[in-house]
């Protein structure tokens, strides 16, 4: 499954990461790439929705995360574990390889 996550808002971003973790558990690969405002998944932080930890588990249940790099430069970061910088390519290539694609 590929997911293309553009935003912030801390319930949707919550909760595709919620249905990311149910199906790497249920034995399918998940590619998560991140696009415009999505690159700043690290930075969301809310009471209710634990994006970080979410995002945690996700990764150690063996799910990837890539990240815009022209995003992540516009924003001057270098990236991180959860916002690796990646390139056109590998956005490209999540979305002709997913038999699924979600984006939010």
């Amino acid at each position: 499954m590929g997911i293309v996550i553009t935003r912030t808002d801390p319930e949707t971003v919550f909760n595709v990461l919620r249905l990311a973790l149910y199906s790497l558990e249920n034995g399918d690969q998940v590619q998560i790439f991140l696009s415009g405002k999505g690159v700043e998944i690290d930075q969301i932080e809310d009471a209710r929705f634990d994006v970080k930890a979410e995002a945690q588990k996700v990764l150690e249940a063996g799910g990837e995360f890539l990240a815009c790099g022209t995003c992540l430069k516009l924003r001057n970061s270098d990236g991180s574990e959860l916002c690796p910088l990646s390139t056109l390519k590998d956005h490209y290539e999540v979305v002709r390889d997913s038999d699924r694609l979600i984006t939010v």
